[in-house]
């Protein structure tokens, strides 16, 4: 089966990972963004949440699109009370024509009640209030869709009113997606279970996909009944990708930040703990602590890159892609550098290399 490509508007750049801040966006540059993506032969556009609000962008590419699917990559769910997600979906969903996709997940504790200043919203367990939380929006969109009394009652969240005033009511494509953002396994078990996707954190190296990822997502399908094929296994790779063989250091040492950042979280430990590298995350993890943000690329030797990224030059990269990717997954987000975003022509032939069947 062919594999489905996705791109990212408003991603953040190595600037941003080493702490220097982040790029500014106006309403013509996302409109462009959304324009050109579709223009080149991408499956899905997603906006991430990662300084900026991830739904404000999918509305602009609503707007200036006609194919493309769009996607929250993701929406952090707990600083948002299910109703504010739930209509922020099912507006995007009908102003799309049906084309959005509800990516959501938990961030971390500190995160959640600290930088997001939500304190009375973090469960104390993210695992079972996310269930419940996904539990919540399908009674929502029932409700939206069919008038169904709201009979929702949960540890973490409760759906009992609802009236016609403040019903948005039904829609077109009333089915909205939700894909979750997984690397543990029971994230993935719970997206096997109940949603329609699940979006890997880049941080879960291709053997740790294989090897936990996959098995968790078939248990939880098999409690639903469900065919593990079902579920959107969507894959962002880390991509060290260059021109010539020459520039591929140096795109391999920016990629190296990117990767170190995301270790330094004690979320995502697991995965590190896999391959025997644990020692490496907790010393990651002291030089967040410390604010330590540039120094951190060095922890990442070569061969712990070559288990997280697709290192290629720009002619090998499709090749690559569909060599490590399929069969794994069944969508690819395609997180290239700024630069290589601007050869059109070149961002189009690889899209239509990697999703040739």
């Amino acid at each position: 089966m062919a594999l489905k490509v996705q791109t990212v508007m408003m991603a953040p750049d190595t600037e941003q990972y080493a702490g220097s801040g982040q790029a500014r966006f106006d309403l013509a540059s996302m409109a462009e963004a959304a324009r050109r993506a579709e223009r080149l032969g991408f499956d899905g556009l997603t906006a991430p949440e990662a300084g900026h609000d991830p739904f404000l962008p999918l509305a602009i590419a609503a707007e200036h699109t006609e194919r493309i699917a769009l996607g929250t990559n993701v929406a952090i769910a707990f600083p948002r009370s299910p109703m504010i997600t739930a209509q922020l979906a099912w507006d995007l969903q009908h102003l799309s024509g049906g084309r959005f996709q509800l990516g959501i997940g938990t961030q971390v504790k500190a995160h959640v009640t600290r930088r997001y200043g939500s304190v009375s919203t973090w469960g104390g367990s993210p695992g079972p209030q996310l269930r419940e939380y996904v539990q919540c929006l399908h009674a929502m969109f029932d409700t939206f869709q069919n008038g169904t009394k709201p009979a929702f009652e949960g540890d973490h969240y409760r759906f009992t009113l609802m009236n016609p005033f403040f019903n948005p009511g039904p829609i077109d494509h009333p089915h909205v997606p939700i894909h979750l953002a997984a690397v543990n396994p029971y994230m993935a078990r719970l997206a096997g279970e109940l949603c329609d996707g699940l979006r890997l954190h880049p941080v879960a190296t291709f053997r740790f996909a294989h090897e936990v990822v996959l098995p968790a997502v078939a248990a939880g399908a098999a409690i639903s009944g469900r065919d593990p094929a079902e579920i959107d296994l969507i894959g962002a790779p880390f991509l060290a990708v260059a021109p010539t063989e020459d520039g591929l250091a140096a795109a391999a040492e920016d990629l190296k930040q990117h990767i170190a950042f995301y270790c330094s979280t004690p979320t995502y430990h697991a995965v590190l703990e896999h391959h025997g590298w644990i020692e490496v995350g907790e010393q990651l993890h002291q030089y967040s602590r410390e604010g330590r943000w540039s120094d951190m690329a060095g922890c990442i030797s070569d061969e712990m890159l070559a288990e997280w990224a697709i290192v290629a030059t720009t002619d090998q990269l499709a090749a690559k892609i569909r060599e490590r990717c399929t069969g794994l997954f069944s969508t690819v987000l395609l997180d290239l550098p700024p630069a290589l975003h601007q050869e059109h022509d070149w961002v189009a032939e690889t899209v239509a290399a990697i999703r040739h069947d």
